[in-house]
């Protein structure tokens, strides 16, 4: 039986994951010369060579194509695996930092006028909420697995700072134009949550 039944499976994931990438950047690269407002679907699936019935399949508003990433559950699972005697803040600001670094590597720019186009977007930053509700209840989730001493109110607290932390320190990378390195604004931010004396 050997890879067999699941090579055929890998290969389409890949091929749905490639289509899903073309989409993306074609809409990012759609939205910054004619704007988010003036861009349609139709102009995407037709920059990225799809129907618009195949857009739909992996985008399920245009919304989605700026705001979906798979960063949330790669951050998930890095929290879970941090040492369990690191405090809270320390596991969160560990994962997020590592998480971020691998996504800043790979995608800088694009994580660049993603953000900016969400900052910027009134139809973008009107969903910013509803997004980081369930962000700050996958991180939640995650703390809660490795913290079983701490109440829910400090996990969901501890939770909610971490990303308001980050918010923050993107919000400051794309007002200075991508200048300064996101990894280190995302350290700084932590050190402010930690306090003066940084611990």
């Amino acid at each position: 039986m050997g890879s067999s039944p699941t090579a055929p499976t890998g290969l389409r994931e890949r091929k749905k994951a490639q289509t899903r990438r073309t989409i993306q950047e074609v809409a990012l690269r759609l939205f910054l010369e004619n704007g988010y407002d003036a861009t349609t679907v139709e102009q995407i699936a037709a920059g990225a060579g799809v129907s618009h019935m195949t857009f739909f399949r992996h985008f399920p508003t245009k919304e989605a194509v700026v705001e979906s990433d798979d960063y949330d559950p790669m951050i998930a699972r890095l929290i879970e695996s941090r040492p369990p005697h690191e405090d809270c803040l320390t596991a969160l600001h560990s994962a997020l930092g590592e998480g971020l670094r691998t996504v800043y590597a790979a995608d800088r720019d694009a994580l660049l006028v993603r953000t900016r186009l969400v900052l910027t977007t009134p139809a973008l930053r009107a969903r910013v909420w509803e997004n980081q509700y369930a962000t700050q209840q996958l991180f939640t989730e995650a703390l809660a697995g490795r913290s079983p001493g701490q109440s829910e109110l400090a996990v969901r607290v501890l939770a909610g700072a971490a990303l308001a932390a980050v918010t923050t320190a993107l919000t400051l990378w794309v007002e200075g134009d991508g200048g300064r390195e996101l990894p280190e604004l995302v350290d700084e931010a932590f050190l402010a949550l930690h306090g003066p004396s940084g611990d």
